[in-house]
């Protein structure tokens, strides 16, 4: 699977500028690419003002993000601000090349960041099956909490979408290669660069880890579209010689 990593600077609170940002680095993408990652709240930043910004599933977004996975033929996939029912969520989109959308509603929301108070939290993860992988989407601070994450469906790849500022970029580092090790998975994590509207700055350090904590590619602090190869062959290949899988506790969450 080859897989584009959307690293990029964020226009605050503004969808339709920054939907015409990506539309310029998605036009620099390989036509071989299977899916396309951007960043978590990709259309707004890290906003706890929503009632200004956020979407609907029939909104601009939704249909923006058809029309690139359609034209790619590559799924893509990011968190939006968005209201359903009257609630908002930070709902991560995976939206397939024939216009099928999964969503992942963020389970961890940041209480540092009055997440908590603004966002309806989701109430259960989500595998999805998409070209003979099966991939688990999450947002950002699900980054910290293992349990959740725990790999008890064999899927082949976790992937964070996140805001992730500087001062904690150390933790991101480490936490992105534990869930790949412990997990026995590729590992995929696309953070932001650049200032938000609250003064926070945020590094990048998109980053793409294999079943062992290497590196495919390691952690990057410029503004550009990163391309990986992910190997299905390789990671059965790991897993059946070191089965440590087998070995993990029963639990239920």
């Amino acid at each position: 699977m080859q897989v584009a990593l959307v690293q990029t600077t964020l226009e605050w609170e503004n969808p339709s500028y920054n939907r015409a940002l990506l539309d310029k680095k998605l036009s620099t993408i390989s036509p071989h690419t299977d899916l396309v990652v951007l960043p978590e709240m990709f259309t707004t930043g890290f906003t706890m003002q929503p009632n200004s910004c956020a979407e609907t599933m029939d909104g601009p977004t939704v249909e923006w993000m058809r029309r690139w996975a359609h034209q790619l033929q590559a799924a893509l996939v990011g968190s939006v601000a968005m209201k359903d029912n009257g609630l908002f969520y930070n709902r991560l989109l995976f939206v397939t090349p024939e216009g099928g959308v999964s969503i992942y509603n963020k389970k961890h929301r940041f209480t540092l960041a009055g997440e908590d108070r603004v966002y309806e939290a989701g109430s259960h993860r989500v595998i999805i099956d998409y070209n003979g992988w099966k991939i688990c989407p999450l947002i950002c601070y699900d980054l910290r909490f293992p349990v959740f994450s725990r790999n008890t469906e064999e899927y082949d790849i976790s992937l964070y979408v996140a805001n992730w500022p500087a001062p904690r970029i150390q933790a991101w580092d480490v936490l992105l290669r534990a869930r790949a090790v412990e997990n026995m998975c590729y590992t995929l994590g696309v953070n932001r660069v650049g200032i938000d509207g609250n003064g926070l700055e945020y590094p990048g350090h998109s980053q793409a880890v294999d079943c062992f904590g290497n590196y495919l590619l390691s952690p990057q602090p410029l503004e550009e579209v990163f391309t990986v190869q992910l190997d299905k062959e390789k990671l059965v290949e790991a897993r059946t010689r070191f089965p440590f899988l087998n070995d993990r506790d029963p639990f239920t969450l």
